[in-house]
């Protein structure tokens, strides 16, 4: 996955944003490879897509994705996870748990940051993983 948005900043910088804002651009990179994984992969009518693109996309679902892949993540990513997941948010989740929230925000932290220190291997093999450990639920 190439950046087509250019990053003006280093990964000294990106290392000193707050982890809720690697969690806002996470949020976003995630569900635009969730949503162009299926218009790749079915046929399905927007509505449809929609709806499988929210089975991915949860916290529920974003929380059972980081509790698999922790195992594989390296040292520096589960650092990430741990700011992610500690951060003060005072948003209250409306459809999600209080720890399940966390935990997306930290899976969410964990992609945002990948993308903005433009680790793509990194982040397609995190990513693609992700989507196979949703399928096996």
């Amino acid at each position: 996955m190439e950046n087509f948005i250019e990053i003006k900043r280093s990964k000294d910088e990106v290392k000193l944003l707050s982890p809720l804002t690697w969690a806002y651009v996470g949020d976003c990179v995630y569900e635009l490879y969730v949503r162009t994984k299926l218009i790749n992969e079915t046929n399905q009518k927007p509505h449809a897509l929609h709806m499988t693109t929210i089975q991915y996309v949860k916290a529920q679902a974003q929380a059972h994705i980081l509790k698999q892949i922790e195992p594989m993540l390296l040292e520096e990513e589960k650092e990430i996870v741990r700011r992610g997941r500690n951060v003060q948010n005072h948003h209250l989740p409306k459809n999600a748990n209080v720890q399940d929230y966390m935990y997306a925000t930290a899976y969410e932290a964990l992609i945002g940051y990948l993308y903005l220190t433009e680790q793509t291997g990194r982040l397609q093999e995190i990513l693609s993983r992700s989507v196979d450990e949703i399928k096996k639920t």
